[in-house]
């Protein structure tokens, strides 16, 4: 094997800091059966010479740290207490503590003290390769203080896999058991405090955050989990400046500077999270109250708990400082046996001994400036100075640097080794240091479960220790800062927990502070990322009609998700649409109903004046009581169709409505056209037109298969393409209730069966428009019948165009005219004549009218007959008479014949031209 011999560097000459052997480079030691090492960066930096070229010889350092030196103190204190205590059953546990002056290099100097063989005459490395039986002279490890130095130290360590447990070393890659094997920790690993910090920021309605870490290891890797983090939820970071990680760095100040700058003129950037180590939160703070800097500052574990960041003069003008540290326990016995400190001998720990030598010198001073003496003695000042003045012991001191969230770190990493030593000393003699190896330690320390504050904690497979940080507010109090816990941190579940109001209304009065890079977007508005490269830079716009945000901030608004709800624009919600058709209660569908009323009173007026001069001529001539009940019957039920027009549309409305109009019409259309077919029939003089018109005349058969008809257009239209209830959704902000044809074809096929009877009645009628004006129904029946026309002429655009509630109303409004265009073209005549003229309603008025026209009729035919013939033989329009006078009648009728005509009877009148045309008339009639 090959042997490593460890050098000692000089660093003095007969002082008491002089490195004469490698014994001389402990900071504090205690035999026991069981040794475990101590590394902490008890002063904050190695002075570098500046003669060239350098030699490789370990300076001294400077800058003594009060909470480091504590956390030595904690460490002891924990041996100690349980060495007296029964935990190991006799096993004494002894320590020795280095100090690395938060540097690798001497971290790497201390750390090879520990590997040398137990009980060897050199402090040589063995180089073997396989390390199972080998016994170094410790057997775990308690630090270090800073994570760039616990890599380094975890990579040595784990060549023989000593265990390390640090107290402080939060960085997250120290969680790879692949390259840290044998690394643990008694506090969570950045992952957790960065996601807490996230956390605490987006609670507080921030997104626009500056960064400033160390330049090494410790916080570039707290740079990127934050960093992260913080793109996951949001959080945008505005700039990032990294200091250099030794205050010995020529840049350093410079730097300082350049961040304060930066701070400076990021005006929206009011928040700023800070990674580094307390020595440079002191110098970077300091030059921030030169510029009148107030921010709100998020401080990492490294530094939230710092008492003498806290004491910097003129502390509160630099805003509000919120940060994590680690969970404190009951330190009430350490606090203890910092109160009999005086009284321990300080022969084996220099670190004690320096701190008594620092009051001698610093004493005197105020606290801050006896803080900052002490952080700026030399060991080569203190060498100069010592045993030239008294020694002086202050309590108050110590007590008020305490950082509550490090000693118990601490002391719990302490416990945990002693668990694991208790493990392998179940059935083992522990007194002897062979006993066992470190890598069985290793792996008794996986198992190991600690007691903490009646909880039981342990760690997990990554060698993290998930306890909880306690949310820390620096808070003027009486005129000092103190530094206050605000809340809990609950690592496992993300939160905050408040221990009361209070410190919840501190927690809330945070989002008082803006740090956003653009305004905060309304309900009802959206971000519109504008050409920044960061997505928290972008415009408020408005979301757009048919779209919502309900929350700040919003990155797309939300869509209505039904149709039958609507949004305005800026819209922070969705409302229901309002659901329209044609109401019971709107003024135009009453005026329609009060229409559809009179009419129905129109035709149960007519009914009852008909029935009561059921015997007159006039009703006689309208075809008779059965017809006329038929056609108003036909008319109380169009007027009835058009109640379904209104109110809230149904299935059982929307497939009645148009069937029960359309055959009503139907069936009032076809009964008009027996009478006209009947009137022309009557009042014919051509003879082949009379016998078209008599096969043509079968009143029932015609009315029964031209309503026929229709009722199998509308049955087929009812099963194949019914009509339903449809919602349109034409309008924004509503929704029309209508009824769905189901079927255009269908709905026009209807409506065209009906015009095409009806312009049939339409050319009889016109045929006969001459007839008796008093009794003569076919000028009244074209009239209704050019009014049907007109009403559905102009209804078809109307109706094409037309959308709304009101779409109904437009048909109900050409069923009206329509409706009450026929209906008072038949019957308002006849009544205004039952009415109004009864001397024209006798049996003797009707047949001297028909007399009179069958006169004039008479000489226009034969005149007709003549002009025709007049090249053939004169035939002549003869009628030859049965009977000349009424005493040639029988029983009062006369028969006579018309050439070509079958025999006619007819009534006796007095003798005269036109007698036989008027008596065939009168027949017919």
């Amino acid at each position: 094997f090959v042997i490593f011999l460890i050098p000692c560097f000089v660093i003095g000459t007969d002082i008491a800091f002089s490195c004469q052997n490698a014994d001389d480079f402990v900071g504090a030691s205690s035999p026991g059966d069981i040794i475990i090492g101590g590394l902490f960066a008890v002063h904050s930096e190695m002075l570098h010479p500046e003669e060239d070229p350098i030699k490789p010889v370990i300076q001294n350092c400077a800058g003594f740290e009060i909470q480091v030196f504590l956390q030595t103190l904690a460490m002891i204190h924990a041996i100690e207490s349980i060495n007296n205590s029964t935990l190991l059953s006799g096993v004494t546990l002894g320590y020795e503590i280095y100090d690395t002056c938060a540097e690798v290099t001497k971290a790497m100097a201390s750390a090879l003290r520990f590997l040398p063989k137990f009980n060897s005459s050199e402090d040589a490395v063995e180089f073997k390769c396989n390390y199972s039986d080998y016994i170094p002279r410790v057997k775990a490890v308690t630090g270090a203080s800073y994570s760039e130095v616990s890599m380094a130290v975890s990579r040595l360590l784990a060549l023989q896999l000593i265990p390390q447990v640090s107290p402080a070393s939060s960085a997250e890659i120290l969680s790879d058991k692949i390259r840290f094997p044998s690394f643990f920790r008694t506090i969570p690993s950045d992952f957790h405090q960065t996601r807490a910090m996230t956390h605490l920021i987006c609670e507080s309605g921030w997104n626009w955050i500056g960064v400033i870490a160390t330049d090494d290891d410790n916080g570039r890797f707290a740079l990127e989990s934050f960093g992260v983090q913080a793109m996951a939820n949001n959080v945008c970071i505005a700039f990032k400046e990294m200091l250099p990680a030794y205050l010995s760095d020529s840049t350093f100040h410079t730097k300082v500077d350049h961040a304060v700058e930066k701070i400076v003129k990021e005006t929206r950037v009011n928040v700023i999270v800070v990674f580094m180590r307390q020595f440079h939160v002191l110098k970077l703070f300091k030059k921030a109250i030169e510029r009148d800097v107030k921010k709100v500052w998020i401080a990492s574990d490294n530094w939230s708990a710092a008492v003498k960041i806290s004491t910097i003069p003129n502390i509160r003008q630099l805003g509000t400082v919120v940060g994590f540290g680690f969970k404190s326990g009951d330190i009430s016995s350490f606090q203890e046996f910092l109160r009999n400190l005086h009284e321990k001998p300080t022969e084996n720990n220099k670190f004690l001994h320096e701190y008594i030598m620092l009051l001698s010198v610093c004493a005197h001073l105020e606290y801050h400036d006896f803080q900052k003496c002490i952080a700026t003695q030399s060991q080569d000042d203190l060498l100069e100075n010592d045993g030239s003045k008294p020694q002086i012991w202050r309590d108050d001191f110590l007590n008020a640097n305490i950082e509550p969230g490090f000693i118990h770190s601490t002391i719990l990493a302490v416990y945990a080794i002693a668990h694991a030593i208790k493990g392998q000393c179940k059935d083992r003699d522990c007194k002897d240091p062979s006993a066992f190896t470190p890598w069985e330690l290793l792996e008794e320390l996986k198992k190991v479960i600690v007691i903490d504050d009646g909880k039981e904690v342990k760690f997990d497979s990554n060698g993290d220790m998930s306890t909880s940080y306690d949310v820390l507010l620096w808070k003027e109090i009486d005129g000092h800062m103190e530094i206050t816990t605000m809340a809990e941190y609950d690592a496992e579940k993300g939160g905050f927990i408040f221990e009361d109001e209070e410190k919840k209304q501190d927690f809330l009065a945070l989002k008082k502070v803006q740090s956003t890079c653009s305004q905060q977007c309304r309900p009802g508005q959206v971000k519109k990322v504008t050409e920044s490269p960061h997505t928290c830079c972008y415009e408020c716009v408005y979301c757009p009609e048919n779209h919502y945000s309900n929350q700040t901030d919003m990155d797309y608004c939300f869509r209505c998700n039904n149709k039958t709800y609507w949004a305005p624009i800026n819209s922070t919600t969705c409302y229901r649409k309002t659901i329209y058709f044609l109401a019971w209660t709107d003024w135009f569908a009453i005026f329609l109903l009060l229409l559809s009323a009179l009419g129905v009173v129109l035709v149960l007026s007519i009914c009852v004046i008909f029935t009561k001069n059921l015997d007159t001529p006039v009703v006689k001539a309208s075809g008779g009581l059965t017809v006329c009940y038929i056609i108003l019957f036909s008319h109380f039920l169009i007027f009835l169709s058009t109640v379904f027009f209104i109110d809230i549309p149904t299935e059982f409305k929307c497939k009645t409505r148009q069937a029960l109009f359309g055959i009503s019409f139907t069936l009032c259309v076809s009964c008009i056209l027996i009478k006209s077919l009947k009137i022309l029939l009557a009042f014919s003089f051509d003879p082949k037109l009379q016998n078209f018109l008599k096969c043509m005349y079968r009143p029932i058969p015609t009315v029964v298969t031209c309503t026929g008809i229709q009722v199998i257009i509308c049955t087929f239209w009812l099963i194949f393409r019914t009509p339903f209830v449809n919602q349109n959704f034409s309008i924004p902000r509503a929704i029309i209730l209508e009824c769905n044809e189901g079927s255009i074809v269908a709905f026009g096929i209807m409506l065209g069966y009906i015009a095409a009877l009806a312009f049939i009645c339409f050319i009889f009628a016109f045929k006969g428009r001459k007839l008796p004006e008093n009794y003569n129904e076919a000028k009244f029946i074209t009239f209704g019948m050019l009014i049907y026309f007109i009403a559905w002429i102009v209804f078809i655009p109307v109706y094409a165009t037309t959308f709304g509630k009101y779409l109904p109303a437009v048909e109900i409004i050409v069923v009206l005219i329509s409706n009450y265009g026929i209906l008072c073209c038949t019957f308002l005549p006849k009544c205004y004549i039952i009415i109004y003229k009864q001397e024209t309603n006798t049996k003797s008025a009707f047949l001297k009218m028909v007399y009179t026209y069958s006169s004039k009729s008479a000489g226009s035919v034969a005149v007709s007959q003549a002009s025709l013939d007049s090249k053939s033989s004169s035939l002549r329009a003869t009628v030859t008479d049965s009977c000349k006078t009424e005493n040639d009648s029988v029983n009062g009728n006369c028969y006579f014949q018309v050439p070509g005509q079958p025999l006619i009877k007819g009534k006796v009148l007095p003798k005269n031209a036109a007698g036989t045309m008027v008596r065939k008339r009168v027949s017919s009639i």
